[in-house]
């Protein structure tokens, strides 16, 4: 079992920054790719970036490219997930998921959130314009 924590959202302005934090524990992060997800009010969840177990592939979709960076330190146990340029359209409660069987291949598509096996509680970020 891992247990997944989010923490570091909050309201921000919109060109402002923030910083997720998924902390780990019950098993080393370095096992697992993770992921970050979103879900807006009455919008669908969506992944926004993956990263591999060695970090060989970081991918994220488009709509946050250049702004977005994921990061894991395994050290630490924890992932982050730095937001930049924030704008209301990133408004939405933020997901952390670890998938035990992603491939490197499946990481560069951002997988659906059926492909990873443990999932946090979220943490609200809201962009205000």
């Amino acid at each position: 079992q891992v247990q997944l924590v989010e923490s570091g959202g909050g309201l921000m302005q919109a060109g402002g920054s923030l910083r997720l934090s998924c902390a780990a524990s019950g098993r080393p992060l370095s096992s697992y790719a993770m992921g970050w997800f979103r879900q807006a009010p009455g919008k669908e969840r969506e992944g926004v970036s993956c990263i591999t177990t060695r970090n060989t592939i970081i991918n994220y979709i488009d709509s946050v490219k250049g702004r977005f960076a994921l990061s894991r330190d395994n050290a630490k146990n924890t992932a982050y997930l730095q937001m930049n340029s924030l704008n209301p359209d990133d408004t939405a409660v933020y997901f952390c998921a670890s998938g035990w069987n992603l491939s490197p291949d499946m990481c560069a598509a951002i997988p659906r959130q059926g492909r990873y096996d443990y999932w946090g509680q979220g943490t609200q970020v809201t962009v205000s314009s």
